[in-house]
């Protein structure tokens, strides 16, 4: 489904260079819940973000069901990672002025979605995530965990085949972390969602079925969870 072919990624020039990536190849199957794990500066998350179409590296092959990603518009791959990847982060990335409900229906304005059906799509995104009746909400009235809730919500209200979760529990405690990575599990093994998931965390890695450690770029490992 999702495929690095001898991706290398660097950031920077010369002297002042850093090889993020060094000709990493990697292949993801449709329904796979994958952990990315590694010590920080590995890579793990510059491999996630060229994953989901957020950068583009320095030389290599991203194939997406057999398609070359860097021979595709700039305005097909916009459409891409709306519509086919859903992102969650480390730091929520909820704007603060905003309900629960108007920032779960971003992805859906940009769609072009109409008024009515993004409405109650975002208010059944919400639901299925534990958040019935806080469609009001802004993110302040909120917590951590519910905050989190929120940004899942977004990530799925378009129906994407993938969610791409950085960090998901980094902010949260352990108890809302535990809650956090029993809903990733369930959208990936209730609806099919295939999960990308980076964490420095062995217990939230060892929900996913697979695990893929980097170190230095490299990939170290790569083994099933199950």
């Amino acid at each position: 489904m999702l495929e690095l072919r001898n991706i290398t990624k660097i950031y920077g020039q010369q002297a002042s260079a850093v090889r993020a990536l060094d000709r990493i190849t990697l292949g993801v199957n449709d329904g796979e819940f994958v952990a990315i794990t590694g010590p920080s500066g590995s890579g793990k998350s510059t491999t996630l973000s060229i994953f989901g179409i957020l950068e583009t590296p320095t030389a290599g092959e991203y194939l997406i069901e057999g398609i070359p990603v860097q021979n595709l518009a700039k305005q097909v791959l916009a459409l891409l990672r709306n519509n086919r990847f859903g992102f969650v982060f480390q730091t929520f990335n909820l704007l603060p002025r905003t309900s629960a409900l108007e920032n779960v229906m971003l992805p859906l304005i940009y769609a072009g979605v109409g008024t009515r059906e993004r409405t109650a799509r975002a208010k059944a995104a919400l639901d299925s995530v534990g958040l019935p009746g806080r469609y009001d909400a802004h993110p302040n009235q909120l917590s951590g965990g519910q905050q989190q809730r929120v940004a899942i919500a977004r990530a799925i209200v378009n129906n994407p085949s993938v969610i791409l979760a950085d960090e998901p529990t980094g902010n949260l405690d352990s108890k809302m972390g535990k809650e956090i990575m029993q809903l990733i599990q369930n959208l990936n093994r209730d609806r099919g969602i295939t999960v990308l998931m980076v964490t420095h965390d062995a217990s939230c890695a060892a929900y996913a079925t697979r695990e893929v450690s980097f170190l230095d770029g490299k990939i170290e490992r790569d083994r099933s969870n199950a």
